[in-house]
């Protein structure tokens, strides 16, 4: 119930129409009300809404929010409440059809108050909202606009406007005490005070509504939109133009001292833009089109810092008249920080820096200033969040997944124990190289994720990968199963890479688990995952025990037909260890003559060939 004690006090600031999008007829303010904790307390986001396999763990759920409901109808002491909650407990039916649709409904309506909560309160001397909400980073690290977007965007609008003209009639209604009781020192310092609070909301309306890339490259192109809030109470006139620049993090430290930076650390181009008013979506914006930078100026590293570690942001300036105000203001407000690459192979690492900065950093902070160790725990959630928003799925790193992660990172595989509480740096997390290996963590974490993105998303959101697990654990579970059981998990060794663990028979008539070479990108390029597990003979049941067959069917290549100029089609065969008597193409007599083409030569030339004559 702590969202929904957090929700209230804000609602008699929302709009009803906005009130109306949030809370709608079919899942009214009510069943939020009364039900909160009961809400709160169940898993929404571990359903994967487009899985008709959950549909009855939904209709459960929407069976026990009825019973609830009418529990508390039958036991309010007001008729008038009672009968209502009675009538909404009914009109719940019309998910009956669809459950999923509650699912649905029920999760947008929390995702969308956590976007309104999360911020609230992040300006000290600013009621209403600074920035506008973002969605889960891109690819590139940037938050994208969510669907929430939308409907935050009209609340921080109509906030600022609302204040404002809360304000305007505080400085009134001061103006008229002064006329009837003279001109006090006190009403001198009301008079300041509103003053000042007037500037704070004037200047803190401009934000950042499309937020530039995170990593930028240099030369090349990229947008951003920067949106002022109290866009409809701009006195009319010429336009206003914002202007763009990069800045320094030492730069952005000093603007909270009034320090303008006149120092120019890079060259932007295209780095005007006016505010335009849209009459449809009442909003104001100054959209920034085929912005680049053609060069940076780096400050002086410390110790082992590297380029990628270097953090700047755009800032953004202006000068505009608010309808009853005298005289001008300047405003001004700052991008998420952003790191400068000219290279492509920077990006990997350009990357870390602003998943350290995204997951990590504080509200209020001091520019951009993050902690050198967070707690295992906080990086499990950024991983986790990050996996899915990359990979695009619904279904998150599991408790064995993150404890195989921890021994990886921390360098301990035999530890069993909880992770949790144990500090992992910054160091840890992409300067220092895995033991053994060539690469950090973080360099091999994203190749998993950037396979399974482009390759296997499909066999993740499906759970049919195991994902990561270590070898002691592989060997726990499968040291019992029957010969030919397998399961996939993410190369240990190699960048980018999924191997096949499977139970096969080993030189004393026992049973051995050995893992099949990681597929690589280019592997599943050529021959997607399933073509190569259908080929392989020696796997037959994915773990525990399904047959191979029967789980992967749907991702088998269907055969092509023959080519309309004559051509016979071929396809690609997996084999393991050719030879051995699992391999698929065990059934070639051993002794059969071979072309160049390793094909036996009787099929090609007939069973009464001689091989003599194709000798030298």
């Amino acid at each position: 119930m702590a969202l929904w004690a957090q929700m209230t006090p804000q609602l008699q600031y929302l709009p009803t129409q906005t009130l109306n999008e949030l809370y709608p007829d079919t899942f009214p303010l009510d069943v939020r009300h009364y039900l909160a904790t009961w809400i709160e307390e169940q898993r929404w986001e571990n359903f994967d809404v487009d899985n008709m396999e959950q549909e009855p763990q939904a209709r459960r759920l929407l069976d026990q929010m009825v019973l609830l409901l009418q529990d508390v109808a039958q036991h309010n002491p007001n008729v008038v409440e009672r009968v209502k909650l009675q009538h909404i407990s009914r009109n719940l039916s019309v998910f009956q059809a669809q459950p999923m649709q509650l699912v649905r409904t029920v999760r947008d309506i929390l995702r969308k108050e956590r976007h309104l909560l999360s911020q609230a309160g992040m300006h000290p001397n600013f009621p209403a909202f600074q920035q506008i909400p973002q969605g889960p980073p891109a690819t590139n690290g940037t938050p994208q606009p969510a669907k929430e977007d939308v409907f935050a965007d009209a609340c921080l609008q109509n906030w600022c406007e609302q204040v404002l003209i809360v304000n305007g009639k505080l400085r009134q209604e001061l103006m008229l005490v002064k006329r009837d009781h003279g001109d006090a020192e006190q009403f001198h310092k009301l008079e300041d005070n509103l003053a000042h609070l007037l500037k704070t909301l004037i200047q803190s309306s401009l934000v950042v509504d499309k937020q530039p890339p995170q990593v930028i490259k240099t030369q090349s192109k990229f947008s951003t939109t920067v949106r002022y809030l109290l866009g409809e109470k701009m006195a009319p006139g010429k336009p206003v133009l914002l202007k763009a620049q990069i800045i320094t993090e030492a730069q952005a430290r000093n603007l909270g001292q009034g320090v303008i930076p006149n120092e120019n650390v890079g060259e932007l181009i295209n780095s005007t833009a006016i505010l335009e008013h849209n009459t449809s979506s009442k909003s104001t914006c100054a959209t920034f089109r085929n912005m680049s930078i053609r060069k940076i100026k780096r400050a002086d590293r410390k110790g082992s810092e590297s380029v990628t570690e270097e953090k700047f942001a755009l800032l953004f300036t202006t000068e505009l008249t608010i309808t009853g105000c005298e005289s001008p203001y300047s405003i001004q407000t700052i991008s998420l920080p952003v790191v400068v690459i000219v290279h492509g192979s920077q990006e990997i690492n350009a990357m870390a820096t602003i998943i350290w900065d995204c997951a990590f950093s504080e509200p209020n902070r001091i520019p951009f200033i993050v902690p050198e160790r967070v707690p295992w725990k906080q990086m499990c959630e950024a991983l986790s969040s990050k996996f899915m928003a990359e990979v695009q799925t619904q279904r998150c790193l599991d408790r064995y997944n993150l404890h195989f992660l921890a021994q990886k990172i921390f360098d301990q595989p035999d530890i069993s124990e909880d992770f949790s509480n144990m500090p992992v740096s910054w160091a840890q997390f992409n300067k220092e190289v895995l033991p053994g290996r060539n690469f950090t963590f973080w360099q091999w974490f994203e190749g998993v994720m950037d396979l399974t993105k482009k390759c296997l998303r499909d066999y993740w959101s499906e759970g049919l990968i195991f994902g990561f697990i270590g070898k002691q654990h592989l060997h726990v579970i499968l040291q019992n199963q029957p010969n030919g059981t397998f399961l996939l998990r993410f190369s240990d060794s190699e960048i980018g890479g999924i191997t096949i663990a499977y139970v096969g028979p080993s030189d004393n008539g026992g049973r051995k688990i050995q893992n099949i070479q990681p597929f690589t990108k280019k592997d599943l390029d050529s021959a997607g995952l399933g073509d190569r597990i259908r080929d392989i003979n020696c796997i037959t049941h994915v773990y525990p025990d399904l047959p191979k067959n029967d789980v992967f069917r749907k991702f088998f290549t269907v055969p092509s037909p023959p080519n309309p100029d004559g051509y016979l089609p071929f396809k690609l065969t997996t084999v393991v260890n050719p030879g051995d008597p699992c391999s698929s193409t065990s059934n070639i007599p051993a002794d059969n003559s071979m072309d160049i083409y390793g094909q036996p030569m009787n099929n090609v030339y007939g069973p009464n060939l001689n091989p003599g004559m194709f000798s030298p």
